[in-house]
């Protein structure tokens, strides 16, 4: 268990790599109670919301959620957040060291606009059910049918007493749902959640932080202080996908200054040659200069490859480029790859 934004929380229970091969193969509970759930209401909730994402939010449907920034005037990236929208309310959720910072920013930017903001974090809890069979899993233990329920949409129900939310989204690379319930029942919840997760035959059975990084980072995806940050924008971070620049909000101004004039450097996906894991920091190099810096680094459990992603100038982000990666006295050699490095069809 570490401290991690004032949450105590497991980086593992059987070992890292145990839980990751079995999220890729079974199914695995993540608790992420932890992450901030913001609540809200008013006429004016969606041009607040137009206002502060990067992505488009204005014309979602009742039940669509969607991924996207909150930036600085200066495209410096606050928080990446899931936005969802409710018949009678929006629902942020952003994370758990940013949540101060983003209740602060959302607050100070709906003053004087008819916005009412409901931090529910402490009232509810999250869970994420990851894997190949996560969703037979819980429509068996909630009795429900998600056959409709398409990637990044949710729905509303009740088991016995108690109200939820069902998410078809994660942060695994796998198939997938986050839950959204009462904190008072989560004790209840979850033995029935887990059924046999203590057994070695079980098929749900939970997984920390350690394996969520390493699942993550298989499948490309970002993660905030390390490829998302203050000190960069979104284009930059490779994540121009949730950008819409026909749009205006706060930093569009300056990230359409970078698209016109050029980008100076990037998030890249490198492999390196051997088993040696990069680390956040470590130097890249190229014939004998720094031109980066390694942002996430694994010895992939399910590629047997040691992967990374960077931030590099921009002329070596090309695929195939060779790079190296600086440990202590010696240099590792790296290619540019594509990222994700790992696909669930793969």
């Amino acid at each position: 268990m570490v401290d991690f934004a004032g949450w105590s929380m497991p980086v593992m229970y059987r070992g890292i790599i145990e839980e990751h091969n079995h999220t890729r193969t079974k199914c695995s509970l993540f608790d992420v109670s932890h992450m901030g759930r913001l609540y809200l209401t008013g006429k004016d909730t969606e041009a607040l919301l137009q206002l502060v994402c990067t992505r488009n939010v204005g014309d979602m449907s009742v039940g669509l959620s969607r991924y996207t920034h909150i930036c600085r005037e200066d495209g410096g990236i606050l928080d990446d957040v899931i936005v969802s929208r409710f018949e009678d309310q929006y629902l942020v959720v952003c994370n758990a060291s940013n949540r101060q910072k983003i209740t602060d920013w959302l607050s100070k930017h709906a003053a004087g606009k008819d916005v009412k903001m409901t931090d529910r974090t402490m009232e509810t809890a999250m869970i994420a059910l990851q894997g190949p069979e996560a969703i037979p899993q819980v429509e068996k233990l909630l009795n429900i049918d998600l056959s409709g329920l398409k990637r990044y949409h949710f729905q509303t129900g009740s088991y016995f007493t108690f109200k939820y939310a069902i998410f078809r989204s994660g942060y695994t690379g796998e198939d997938g749902v986050e839950l959204i319930l009462p904190a008072g029942i989560v004790k209840l919840a979850m033995p029935a959640l887990m059924g046999m997760g203590n057994s070695d035959d079980a098929v749900i059975k939970p997984a920390g932080l350690g394996a969520r990084d390493s699942l993550r980072l298989e499948a490309g995806m970002p993660l905030y202080g390390h490829e998302l940050t203050e000190d960069w924008d979104s284009l930059t971070a490779r994540q121009g996908w949730c950008v819409h620049l026909d749009k205006d909000f706060i930093g569009a101004d300056a990230m359409r200054e970078k698209k016109e004039k050029g980008l100076t450097r990037k998030i890249v996906g490198l492999k390196l040659e051997g088993r040696r894991t990069a680390r956040q920091g470590f130097e890249v190099r190229a014939n004998g200069e720094t031109v980066g810096q390694v942002t996430s680094g694994v010895l992939s459990p399910t590629l047997g490859d040691s992967i990374a992603m960077a931030l590099v100038g921009i002329d070596h982000t090309k695929e195939g480029t060779q790079l190296s990666i600086q440990f202590g006295e010696k240099e590792v050699p790296a290619t540019v790859v594509k990222i994700p490095f790992y696909k669930l069809s793969s």
